[in-house]
Protein backbone atom coordinates (compact mmCIF):
# COMPACT_ATOMS: atom_id res chain seq x y z
CA UNK A 1 0.00 0.00 0.00
CA UNK A 2 1.35 3.39 -0.99
CA UNK A 3 1.67 6.09 1.62
CA UNK A 4 0.63 9.28 -0.13
CA UNK A 5 3.17 12.08 -0.13
CA UNK A 6 2.35 15.42 -1.70
CA UNK A 7 4.39 16.00 -4.81
CA UNK A 8 3.94 18.68 -7.44
CA UNK A 9 2.16 17.27 -10.47
CA UNK A 10 -1.11 19.00 -11.22
CA UNK A 11 -4.36 17.91 -12.86
CA UNK A 12 -4.26 17.62 -16.61
CA UNK A 13 -6.49 20.45 -17.80
CA UNK A 14 -8.21 23.23 -15.89
CA UNK A 15 -8.88 26.02 -18.33
CA UNK A 16 -8.30 27.32 -21.83
CA UNK A 17 -4.92 29.03 -21.58
CA UNK A 18 -3.69 31.62 -24.03
CA UNK A 19 -2.86 30.06 -27.39
CA UNK A 20 0.85 29.61 -28.06
CA UNK A 21 2.14 28.83 -31.54
CA UNK A 22 5.55 28.48 -33.21
CA UNK A 23 7.77 29.35 -30.25
CA UNK A 24 10.16 26.46 -30.87
CA UNK A 25 12.22 28.19 -33.59
CA UNK A 26 11.37 25.14 -35.81
CA UNK A 27 13.48 22.81 -33.59
CA UNK A 28 11.96 19.77 -31.91
CA UNK A 29 13.46 18.91 -28.50
CA UNK A 30 16.81 17.18 -29.04
CA UNK A 31 18.58 14.57 -26.95
CA UNK A 32 20.14 16.31 -23.96
CA UNK A 33 18.47 19.68 -24.48
CA UNK A 34 16.05 19.51 -21.55
CA UNK A 35 18.71 18.40 -19.09
CA UNK A 36 21.16 21.00 -20.38
CA UNK A 37 18.63 23.81 -20.18
CA UNK A 38 17.45 22.77 -16.74
CA UNK A 39 20.97 22.45 -15.30
CA UNK A 40 22.15 25.78 -16.70
CA UNK A 41 19.04 27.58 -15.46
CA UNK A 42 19.37 25.95 -12.05
CA UNK A 43 22.88 27.40 -11.81
CA UNK A 44 21.92 30.76 -13.35
CA UNK A 45 18.27 31.63 -14.15
CA UNK A 46 19.49 34.44 -16.42
CA UNK A 47 21.49 32.13 -18.68
CA UNK A 48 19.07 32.22 -21.63
CA UNK A 49 19.17 36.02 -21.85
CA UNK A 50 22.89 36.41 -21.22
CA UNK A 51 25.07 37.76 -24.03
CA UNK A 52 27.19 34.61 -23.86
CA UNK A 53 24.21 32.22 -23.70
CA UNK A 54 25.41 30.46 -26.85
CA UNK A 55 28.72 29.70 -25.12
CA UNK A 56 27.10 28.35 -21.95
CA UNK A 57 24.62 26.19 -23.86
CA UNK A 58 26.90 25.27 -26.75
CA UNK A 59 24.31 26.00 -29.45
CA UNK A 60 23.29 28.87 -31.75
CA UNK A 61 21.00 31.75 -30.80
CA UNK A 62 17.87 30.18 -32.28
CA UNK A 63 18.56 26.94 -30.43
CA UNK A 64 19.01 28.87 -27.16
CA UNK A 65 15.49 30.25 -27.60
CA UNK A 66 14.21 26.79 -28.51
CA UNK A 67 15.74 25.14 -25.42
CA UNK A 68 14.24 27.86 -23.25
CA UNK A 69 10.83 27.34 -24.83
CA UNK A 70 10.84 23.55 -24.46
CA UNK A 71 11.97 23.67 -20.83
CA UNK A 72 9.05 26.02 -20.18
CA UNK A 73 6.56 24.02 -22.26
CA UNK A 74 7.41 20.79 -20.43
CA UNK A 75 7.00 22.66 -17.11
CA UNK A 76 10.60 21.99 -16.07
CA UNK A 77 11.21 25.73 -15.74
CA UNK A 78 8.90 28.64 -15.00
CA UNK A 79 10.18 32.18 -15.48
CA UNK A 80 13.54 30.50 -16.18
CA UNK A 81 13.66 28.94 -12.70
CA UNK A 82 13.34 25.23 -11.88
CA UNK A 83 9.83 24.07 -11.00
CA UNK A 84 9.11 21.46 -8.35
CA UNK A 85 8.43 19.01 -11.16
CA UNK A 86 11.73 19.88 -12.81
CA UNK A 87 13.58 19.26 -9.55
CA UNK A 88 11.76 15.98 -9.00
CA UNK A 89 12.60 14.64 -12.44
CA UNK A 90 15.93 16.24 -13.42
CA UNK A 91 17.44 17.49 -10.18
CA UNK A 92 20.68 15.98 -8.83
CA UNK A 93 18.63 13.63 -6.66
CA UNK A 94 15.77 13.46 -9.16
CA UNK A 95 13.85 10.47 -10.39
CA UNK A 96 15.62 10.29 -13.76
CA UNK A 97 18.14 13.15 -14.14
CA UNK A 98 19.43 12.07 -17.54
CA UNK A 99 16.12 10.84 -18.97
CA UNK A 100 17.46 7.32 -19.37
CA UNK A 101 14.08 5.68 -18.70
CA UNK A 102 11.71 5.78 -21.72
CA UNK A 103 8.85 6.15 -19.26
CA UNK A 104 10.07 9.65 -18.40
CA UNK A 105 9.29 10.73 -21.95
CA UNK A 106 5.67 9.68 -21.39
CA UNK A 107 5.61 11.79 -18.24
CA UNK A 108 7.01 14.77 -20.14
CA UNK A 109 4.47 14.23 -22.93
CA UNK A 110 1.66 14.30 -20.36
CA UNK A 111 3.09 17.46 -18.78
CA UNK A 112 3.44 19.13 -22.20
CA UNK A 113 -0.31 18.73 -22.80
CA UNK A 114 -1.23 19.65 -19.21
CA UNK A 115 -2.74 22.96 -18.25
CA UNK A 116 -1.47 25.55 -18.90
CA UNK A 117 -0.46 24.09 -22.27
CA UNK A 118 2.14 26.24 -24.02
CA UNK A 119 2.03 24.17 -27.21
CA UNK A 120 -1.49 24.82 -28.52
CA UNK A 121 -1.09 22.88 -31.77
CA UNK A 122 0.05 19.83 -29.79
CA UNK A 123 -3.03 20.04 -27.57
CA UNK A 124 -5.34 20.39 -30.57
CA UNK A 125 -3.78 17.47 -32.45
CA UNK A 126 -4.01 15.05 -29.54
CA UNK A 127 -7.40 16.19 -28.26
CA UNK A 128 -9.34 17.47 -31.28
CA UNK A 129 -8.10 15.51 -34.30
CA UNK A 130 -10.77 12.83 -34.23
CA UNK A 131 -9.40 10.53 -36.91
CA UNK A 132 -6.86 7.72 -36.65
CA UNK A 133 -5.27 8.49 -40.02
CA UNK A 134 -4.49 11.98 -41.24
CA UNK A 135 -2.29 14.14 -43.44
CA UNK A 136 -0.37 17.33 -42.74
CA UNK A 137 -3.14 19.23 -44.54
CA UNK A 138 -5.75 17.70 -42.20
CA UNK A 139 -3.90 19.16 -39.22
CA UNK A 140 -3.46 22.52 -40.90
CA UNK A 141 -7.16 22.72 -41.70
CA UNK A 142 -8.06 21.90 -38.09
CA UNK A 143 -5.71 24.62 -36.81
CA UNK A 144 -7.14 27.15 -39.27
CA UNK A 145 -10.69 26.39 -38.14
CA UNK A 146 -9.75 26.41 -34.47
CA UNK A 147 -7.98 29.76 -34.64
CA UNK A 148 -10.34 31.34 -37.21
CA UNK A 149 -7.53 32.86 -39.23
CA UNK A 150 -6.09 34.77 -36.28
CA UNK A 151 -2.54 33.62 -36.98
CA UNK A 152 -0.17 33.60 -39.94
CA UNK A 153 -0.28 30.43 -42.02
CA UNK A 154 3.49 30.10 -41.62
CA UNK A 155 3.11 29.64 -37.85
CA UNK A 156 0.66 26.78 -38.33
CA UNK A 157 2.98 25.12 -40.83
CA UNK A 158 5.98 25.42 -38.51
CA UNK A 159 4.04 23.76 -35.70
CA UNK A 160 2.76 20.93 -37.88
CA UNK A 161 6.22 20.21 -39.24
CA UNK A 162 7.79 20.31 -35.78
CA UNK A 163 5.12 18.11 -34.19
CA UNK A 164 5.36 15.42 -36.85
CA UNK A 165 9.16 15.38 -36.70
CA UNK A 166 8.91 15.14 -32.93
CA UNK A 167 6.67 12.06 -32.81
CA UNK A 168 6.96 10.29 -36.19
CA UNK A 169 10.15 8.52 -37.19
CA UNK A 170 11.39 9.98 -40.45
CA UNK A 171 12.42 7.92 -43.51
CA UNK A 172 16.09 6.90 -43.39
CA UNK A 173 16.72 8.35 -46.85
CA UNK A 174 16.15 11.81 -45.44
CA UNK A 175 18.78 11.25 -42.77
CA UNK A 176 21.61 10.34 -45.12
CA UNK A 177 23.56 13.47 -44.26
CA UNK A 178 23.55 12.45 -40.59
CA UNK A 179 23.39 16.10 -39.55
CA UNK A 180 22.01 17.15 -36.19
CA UNK A 181 18.95 18.58 -37.92
CA UNK A 182 18.14 15.17 -39.37
CA UNK A 183 18.32 13.26 -36.10
CA UNK A 184 15.11 11.80 -34.76
CA UNK A 185 13.62 13.33 -31.63
CA UNK A 186 13.64 11.13 -28.50
CA UNK A 187 9.84 11.31 -28.44
CA UNK A 188 9.60 9.16 -31.56
CA UNK A 189 10.32 6.24 -29.21
CA UNK A 190 6.83 6.68 -27.73
CA UNK A 191 5.43 5.29 -30.98
CA UNK A 192 2.42 7.61 -30.87
CA UNK A 193 2.45 8.64 -34.54
CA UNK A 194 3.60 6.59 -37.52
CA UNK A 195 4.32 7.64 -41.08
CA UNK A 196 2.26 5.35 -43.32
CA UNK A 197 2.56 7.01 -46.73
CA UNK A 198 5.13 9.39 -48.16
CA UNK A 199 4.23 10.41 -51.70
CA UNK A 200 5.45 13.52 -53.42
CA UNK A 201 1.96 14.94 -53.17
CA UNK A 202 1.32 14.41 -49.45
CA UNK A 203 2.43 12.42 -46.43
CA UNK A 204 0.00 10.30 -44.43
CA UNK A 205 0.23 9.48 -40.73
CA UNK A 206 -1.57 7.29 -38.21
CA UNK A 207 -2.02 7.46 -34.46
CA UNK A 208 -0.89 4.20 -32.87
CA UNK A 209 -3.86 3.26 -30.70
CA UNK A 210 -3.80 0.77 -27.85
CA UNK A 211 -1.19 -0.75 -25.60
CA UNK A 212 2.20 1.00 -25.37
CA UNK A 213 5.03 -1.32 -24.35
CA UNK A 214 7.11 1.37 -22.61
CA UNK A 215 4.22 3.20 -20.88
CA UNK A 216 4.03 1.99 -17.24
CA UNK A 217 0.54 1.25 -15.89
CA UNK A 218 1.36 3.46 -12.89
CA UNK A 219 1.67 6.45 -15.22
CA UNK A 220 -1.69 5.73 -16.84
CA UNK A 221 -3.43 5.42 -13.47
CA UNK A 222 -1.69 8.56 -12.21
CA UNK A 223 -2.99 10.46 -15.25
CA UNK A 224 -6.47 8.95 -14.78
CA UNK A 225 -6.60 10.09 -11.15
CA UNK A 226 -5.41 13.59 -12.03
CA UNK A 227 -7.96 13.90 -14.81
CA UNK A 228 -10.78 12.52 -12.67
CA UNK A 229 -10.14 15.03 -9.89
CA UNK A 230 -9.90 17.88 -12.38
CA UNK A 231 -13.26 16.81 -13.80
CA UNK A 232 -14.94 16.56 -10.38
CA UNK A 233 -12.98 17.20 -7.19
CA UNK A 234 -15.38 15.41 -4.88
CA UNK A 235 -16.45 12.40 -6.96
CA UNK A 236 -14.61 9.13 -6.47
CA UNK A 237 -15.75 7.48 -9.71
CA UNK A 238 -15.53 8.49 -13.36
CA UNK A 239 -16.91 6.69 -16.43
CA UNK A 240 -14.20 4.90 -18.38
CA UNK A 241 -15.50 6.58 -21.53
CA UNK A 242 -14.52 10.00 -20.15
CA UNK A 243 -11.00 8.77 -19.37
CA UNK A 244 -10.74 7.58 -22.97
CA UNK A 245 -12.39 10.28 -25.06
CA UNK A 246 -12.67 13.59 -23.20
CA UNK A 247 -10.25 16.38 -24.17
CA UNK A 248 -7.29 16.36 -21.80
CA UNK A 249 -7.86 12.73 -20.82
CA UNK A 250 -5.16 10.05 -20.64
CA UNK A 251 -6.95 8.17 -23.40
CA UNK A 252 -6.44 11.11 -25.76
CA UNK A 253 -2.92 12.00 -24.63
CA UNK A 254 -1.64 8.42 -24.75
CA UNK A 255 -3.96 7.19 -27.52
CA UNK A 256 -5.28 4.29 -25.45
CA UNK A 257 -8.00 1.78 -26.22
CA UNK A 258 -10.47 0.60 -23.59
CA UNK A 259 -8.61 -2.67 -23.16
CA UNK A 260 -5.26 -0.89 -22.67
CA UNK A 261 -6.74 1.44 -20.06
CA UNK A 262 -8.50 -1.41 -18.24
CA UNK A 263 -5.34 -3.49 -18.22
CA UNK A 264 -3.35 -0.67 -16.59
CA UNK A 265 -5.99 -0.10 -13.90
CA UNK A 266 -6.23 -3.82 -13.18
CA UNK A 267 -2.45 -4.20 -12.84
CA UNK A 268 -2.18 -1.33 -10.37
CA UNK A 269 -5.30 -2.40 -8.46
CA UNK A 270 -3.69 -5.74 -7.61
CA UNK A 271 -1.41 -3.90 -5.20
CA UNK A 272 -3.75 -1.00 -4.43
CA UNK A 273 -7.20 -2.12 -3.34
CA UNK A 274 -8.34 1.51 -2.99
CA UNK A 275 -8.90 1.68 -6.75
CA UNK A 276 -10.37 -0.53 -9.46
CA UNK A 277 -13.03 -0.98 -12.10
CA UNK A 278 -16.76 -1.27 -11.45
CA UNK A 279 -19.65 -2.16 -13.75
CA UNK A 280 -22.44 0.40 -13.31
CA UNK A 281 -25.55 -0.53 -15.26
CA UNK A 282 -23.45 -2.14 -17.96
CA UNK A 283 -20.96 0.74 -18.19
CA UNK A 284 -17.45 0.51 -16.80
CA UNK A 285 -16.24 3.16 -14.41
CA UNK A 286 -12.97 3.85 -12.62
CA UNK A 287 -13.33 3.78 -8.83
CA UNK A 288 -10.86 5.22 -6.34
CA UNK A 289 -10.89 6.14 -2.66
CA UNK A 290 -9.03 8.42 -0.29
CA UNK A 291 -9.12 12.03 0.82
CA UNK A 292 -6.33 13.15 -1.52
CA UNK A 293 -6.33 11.29 -4.84
CA UNK A 294 -3.79 13.70 -6.33
CA UNK A 295 -1.23 12.93 -3.64
CA UNK A 296 -1.90 9.24 -4.17
CA UNK A 297 -1.49 9.61 -7.93
CA UNK A 298 1.79 11.39 -7.54
CA UNK A 299 3.02 8.81 -5.05
CA UNK A 300 2.48 6.18 -7.74
CA UNK A 301 5.14 7.94 -9.81
CA UNK A 302 7.58 8.03 -6.91
CA UNK A 303 6.94 4.34 -6.28
CA UNK A 304 7.64 3.51 -9.92
CA UNK A 305 10.95 5.36 -9.96
CA UNK A 306 12.03 3.98 -6.60
CA UNK A 307 11.37 0.45 -7.85
CA UNK A 308 13.10 0.93 -11.19
CA UNK A 309 15.99 3.28 -10.38
CA UNK A 310 18.09 2.00 -7.51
Amino acid sequence: MIKSTQLSLSPAVKSSPKAVFARHETFHPRFGWLKKGFDRAQHNPGVFLAEDATVHLGVGKNMVRSIRYWCDAFKLLENDRPTEFGEQLLGNQGWDPYLEDPASLWLLHWKLLADPCRATAWSMVFNDLNQAEFTEEDILEMLRRGRAGKLAESSFKKDVSCLLRMYARQPSAKKSLASEESLDCPFVDLGLIHLIGDSRVKRSFRFQLGHKANLPPEFIVCAALQFAVQTNETARTIPLSRLLYDPGSPGQAFKLTESALCEAIEIVSKAEETLGLDDAAGKLQFRFQGSDPLAFAEALLAQYYQANHH
